[in-house]
Order: structure tokens, then sequence, then C-alpha cells
């Protein structure tokens, strides 16, 4: 989720205004000269009548002759403000702030210029000097809050939140800070009664989004979805498009997932990660060969992406039946990048899978001996080199490289069952009994295996949000 601190800030600025106004008085104080005083009282009449550049001036003229004046730097920073000169704004705030140090508003005017300019950790500074001069201020406590939020920091935002709250608990906005800020420090249960009694909860798609996050970190996933799919329904954009896929996908709903990614493509063809998200869900729900396109073109358009070419890899070797002239683009990609031995592997192994002649039987040998020598203990390569002597007929070639891949990974059901294969045509009936048994022991933990890396490419989905 991403903080919003526009409101805020206006609410500082607001503050700066209300300020300015009462300056007259104190400036009548600050100076004895009556021409002065007028040009002062001009200045302040030029700022309300939106003249920022004449007031300026004329402030600017006026911190010449009564240098270090409190009522002239801090109006001075509201008129460089408005005007949007920010770096001019700070250096007045500053000065402002020395003049009165004891000032809580032109503490908290000067954390909302440090906001401005995205200097955060000043921000907060400011403010909480603001805080420990006015504690009674709900703006300047939901203004830290904001400024926390920014700097990393949502524990600590929390309690600025809740002092804010405390004063004004209806607020709409603050309620929903409050709630992200909870969320954010890791107490999604605190959270939710904050989303609960936000008025107007229903209708926006920003809270919906958070609201659906927090139910998920309770482990309420109906809820969750359910308010995902109000964010699409208030605001159909591509962000809450994805977060419901996603959402889908966590769980693996694959088919619910494949209706919103490809609505969602269909909406916003310039997603990356809305394809991505296709993808990833026809491959978890097994339609590989829609899958296989989507990869292909993803790769294609990022030639050098080492995931694209890592999950087309994987549909390929999935897929067995069928020529699937996508599948190439992973051979072009082994030979870019001679060291990665896992796409090397998939490259070669995808050949394997596919009818082929002598020409691509020695291409898949080559890549699988650039697999081997950069990483000769991966038993998918060991598993590999086996399948293609197999496909030549040299069964008893092909045990030494499959007993390799087992002993690199024991459990690896379809080496063994691969092996017993190999011992067979070698005459060795008891072995290939004893390694028929332990494929089918560890067929099941294939699967988990797949399903573990599956759920590693959403995790990675659920960090592109």
């Amino acid at each position: 989720m991403v903080v919003d601190v526009t409101s805020s800030l206006r609410a500082a600025l607001f503050a700066l205004g209300i300020f300015v106004c009462a300056t007259l008085s104190l400036f009548a104080q600050a100076t004895s000269g009556a021409g002065d005083n007028q040009l002062f009282q001009q200045a302040m009449s030029a700022m309300e009548s939106g003249k920022l550049t004449e007031a300026r001036s004329l402030l600017v003229k006026l911190r010449t002759r009564h240098p270090h004046t409190f009522s002239i730097d801090e109006s001075l920073g509201l008129a460089c403000a408005q005007q949007g000169d920010m770096k001019a704004a700070l250096a007045s705030l500053q000065a402002a702030t020395k003049d009165d140090p004891d000032s809580a508003v032109a503490q908290a005017n000067l954390g909302t210029a440090y906001l401005k300019l995205q200097q955060n950790e000043a921000a907060v500074q400011a403010f909480k000097a603001s805080v420990s001069l006015d504690a009674s201020s709900a703006s300047t406590q939901a203004a830290l809050g904001q400024a926390l939020m920014l700097a990393k920091q949502p524990k600590e935002a929390v309690t600025a939140f809740r002092a804010a709250l405390a004063q004004n608990g209806t607020d709409a906005e603050l309620l929903y800070n409050t709630a992200l800020a909870e969320f954010q420090a890791g107490n999604a249960a605190a959270a939710e009664p904050l989303l609960a009694r936000m008025p107007g909860v229903e209708e926006s798609a920003e809270a919906q989004s958070l609201y659906g996050d927090v139910e998920e970190s309770l482990a309420k996933y109906k809820d969750a979805a359910t308010h995902y799919a109000n964010a699409v329904r208030i605001e159909p954009d591509e962000a809450n498009t994805f977060l419901l896929g996603i959402e889908f996908l966590r769980h693996w709903t694959f088919d619910p997932a494949i209706k919103e990614f490809e609505a969602g493509v269909q909406r916003f063809p310039e997603s990356t990660r809305m394809k991505l998200g296709l993808g990833v869900a026809y491959y978890g729900g097994s339609y590989y060969d829609k899958a296989i396109p989507i990869f292909a073109s993803l790769l294609q358009k990022s030639p050098d992406n080492a995931l694209y070419a890592e999950l087309l890899g994987r549909d390929c070797t999935v897929l067995t039946e069928g020529i699937r002239p996508e599948c190439a683009s992973l051979v072009s990609f082994a030979a870019r990048h001679p060291d990665n031995a896992v796409i090397a592997t998939y490259a070669a192994t995808s050949i394997l899978h596919q009818p082929q002649g002598q020409q691509q039987l020695e291409t898949a040998r080559t890549l699988l001996t650039k697999a081997l020598q950069a990483d000769p203990r991966m038993p998918e390569a060991q598993f590999a080199m086996g399948l293609l002597l197999q496909q030549e007929n040299e069964w008893k070639e092909s045990i030494p490289p499959l007993e390799t891949a087992i002993q690199l990974k024991p459990d690896y059901a379809t080496a063994h069952y691969r092996l017993a294969l190999a011992y067979n045509h070698s005459g060795e009936k008891q072995q290939a009994q004893q390694e028929i048994a332990l494929e089918l022991k560890y067929s099941k933990e294939d699967r988990a295996e797949v399903e573990n890396r599956l759920r590693s490419v959403t995790t990675f989905l659920v960090k592109m949000q």
C-alpha cells in the first residue's frame, strides 16, 4: 500500500495560513517603525489577494531591515511555499524556528516543508518538536504519523495516529491511516476494527484493498477475496485487478485467478505483471499449452530475463506432447548465458520431450554438457543426461548419471523410474523392482516440489504489488 500525504500537507499549510493572519500584531510588537508596520500589513494584504510575488518582495525588504524577526521569516516562508518554491520556503521556515524555538506551529510548518521536499527524517524531527510543544493538535499528530510512515517507522506512526484519533475518532482518513500503520507494523488484528468503523469504507477502493490485505493476514480468506473484489468494483484499475488475481493464486484457486487475469490482460494489455500473473495461473491450473506462449512473449520482450526463461522452461519440460516452437528461445537464452545451468537443462529437456533428429540430440548434449560444467551437482542436469542416453538406446550408459541424480536428490521419483528402466534393459530385474518401489514412494513428493516452486513464483508476484 502507498501512503498518501496530500491531506495532511493541506492541513499543515492551512494551519500556516491561520498563523500568518495572527502575525500582524506580533510584527507590531517586534518593531516600532510605523512605516515598516504598514509595509508588513501591505505584504499580508497582498498574500490574502494572491499577489504572492508582491508579498514576497515586500517581505524580503523587511527582512533586510529586521533580520531574525519571527513574523517576517514565517510569513516569507508561507509566501514561498504557496508559490511552490519549497527550497526558499524551507530556509525561511528554518529561520523562523530559530527566531521562536517555542512555536509549535512554526515547527509543524517546517515539518510540512520537509515533507514537500521528501526529507522525511527531518520532517519527523520537526513534527516531534511541534508535538513536544503542543500535544493537543490532532493535525500535527496526524502529520507526524504520515512522516513516520514515509520514514518506514509504522510502529511509531501508530502512536501518533492514535493520539490524533483520540481527538477526532470519526475522521475517515485518520482511521484509514491508523489501520494502515497498524497493518504495516504487523498488527492486522488492530487494523481490522479501525476499518470496520471507517465512514464510507464500503465505497473506498483504497480502504477495501487494505481491508483485503488485513483479512488475508488474519486467515479470513473468503472475506479478503470479497474486499479485493469490492475494490475492483469501485475502481477497476490495474492495481486492484492484479490484487484480486493474486488473492486467488495464493490459495491455489487457479480458475478464478485465470478469469481475473484474463480480464486484466484485456483491459491493461501493456501490463507485464498482469501477463505474468495469467501465465502463472495457467501453469498452476495445468493449462501448460496456454502458459507457454505467454512466457515466451515475455521472454521475447526481455530476452535476458532469467525468471521468464525459467518459467518458460518449466512449462516446456512439463508439456510432453506436440512441437512447441516457442520453447526454442530457451536454447538461445542458454547460449547467451552459458553459466546458467538451470536454463540450459530446461532447454535440453524441452528438446528431449519433442520429436527430434540427431542434430537436435547433439544440441541437447551440448547444453547438458555446459550445464554440468557449470553445476555438476545439479540433479536435474544429471537426470536429463541419462534421459538423453536412453533416447539414443544407450541404456547401460544412462545408469551412472541417473544414479548420480538420485545420490544428489534421493526423493527424485522420475529418476528412480528412469533408472528402473535402465536396470531392466540391462537385465538387473531385482534392482529395477526396487527402483519402481522408490518411484511410487516419492511420486507424491514430486508434486509437492512443483507446488513449492509455484508458491515461490506466487510470492514473487505478491511483491510486485
